[in-house]
């Protein structure tokens, strides 16, 4: 290869809104008003519409004609994003820092590593995961997802989910919800062929209103309870590790601006079971890495995306040590469509970790096309 075919001499961004398949989210008579929660989470007016909220379809193409691809978080900055395509414009990709890239933005920053990797990867003919240093299994094993439910849909989508060979269920909730009732009833119809996962995303926000909300709940199906009260109290997470009888996790999540150092506290303090992680891959992995070294498993969190960031989030947990816990990737359940000619293959649950070099996948154009909202940024060298 001619070291001027490493040049970045083209970035494309396509902004696409891909919506929710009927049905995927709350059940209809289910509403979700916390409007705080939704601008949070960069949901919109409520958190359910989410995939309402546009992406971005990334491509950087080399001089020697390689494209790698990438995708943004939702509601990702136009004008971050265009300013960091100028940086990058006429760069060399095998003089970047591939673990420590210039854009600042984390709801942009996956996009470009994503890309970047893509291309790092076909250069070198090898997949993504063997680029961030070797992978440690073939398959992921993943959850099922849903949002907020009554109790029959609850134990419906548990019951589909496990029919699909998903292992853990995964509900998003808040305080108004009757989650007693939930495993009540999902346990009248699964048994114990599935177990469940409580997303709360620090709505129940303290110690006591977490204690109220779950007496009662089926704990032998329960997985356990995925950030409940508000993360600053470290103290409170580890008393309702200590205290509920079931497993208690921590989701730190960098697209949100969260701090990896957020972790140290509560590595001291042992103040959890195990996490979830989602963010750019290098940090991802050197989070389970340190996971690892507190002696507990972690899995790779989404926020239920597009098939650009999940096939990324697959070779991320394959080069993690522990990442061992069913993963949050599950957007061909949610989403319309996925944008990719290549599906996530699953098989009992588990999505096969792709072998192809780079990413292992290519983009549906006409796809694109048609969720495209008709803005494109587009940049030459």
């Amino acid at each position: 290869m001619k070291r001027k075919d490493s040049i970045i001499t083209s970035i494309k961004a396509t902004e696409v809104v891909v919506p929710a398949k009927p049905g995927s989210l709350n059940s209809d008579t289910v509403f979700d008003k916390d409007e705080a929660f939704a601008k949070k989470f960069l949901t919109g007016n409520s958190w359910t519409e989410f995939a309402n909220q546009s992406k971005f379809i990334l491509e950087i193409q080399l001089q020697n004609g390689l494209v790698g691809i990438g995708e943004t978080y939702r509601s990702a900055s136009a004008d971050l994003l265009e300013s960091d395509m100028k940086r990058l414009v006429g760069e060399d990709l095998l003089k970047l820092n591939w673990r420590r890239l210039p854009v600042t933005d984390q709801r942009i920053y996956e996009a470009f590593e994503t890309a970047v990797l893509d291309l790092v990867g076909k250069l070198l003919q090898v997949p993504v995961w063997q680029v961030l240093g070797g992978s440690y299994r073939d398959t992921v094993d993943c959850m099922g997802w849903t949002g907020r439910r009554t109790p029959e849909d609850a134990a419906q989508k548990a019951y589909e989910a496990m029919q699909r060979g998903h292992k853990v269920f995964k509900f998003k909730c808040s305080d108004d919800d009757p989650v007693r009732l939930w495993t009540e009833e999902i346990k009248k119809k699964c048994g114990y062929g599935i177990k469940i996962l409580l997303d709360p995303n620090q709505r129940w926000t303290n110690v006591e209103t977490t204690l109220r909300l779950m007496e009662g709940v089926e704990k032998e199906i329960m997985l356990g309870l995925e950030d409940p009260i508000l993360h600053a109290d470290v103290a409170g997470f580890k008393y309702l590790k200590e205290k509920l009888g079931m497993p208690l996790y921590r989701h730190i999540s960098l697209p949100y601006t969260q701090d990896i150092r957020d972790i140290i506290a509560f590595v001291k303090q042992d103040a959890v079971d195990g996490y979830n992680f989602n963010g750019s891959a290098y940090n991802s992995v050197l989070l389970a890495e340190i996971a690892h070294l507190e002696g507990k498993e972690c899995w790779r969190g989404s926020e239920v995306d597009l098939g650009v960031l999940e096939t990324m989030a697959l070779h991320i947990a394959a080069a993690s040590i522990n990442c061992t816990i069913p993963a949050d990737l599950f957007g061909e359940l949610v989403r319309e469509n996925d944008l990719i000619n290549e599906p996530l293959l699953f098989e009992n649950g588990a999505a096969k970790v792709p072998t192809g070099d780079g990413l292992g996948i290519t983009l549906d154009k006409e796809a694109v096309q048609q969720y495209s909202t008709g803005k494109i940024l587009e940049f030459k060298a």
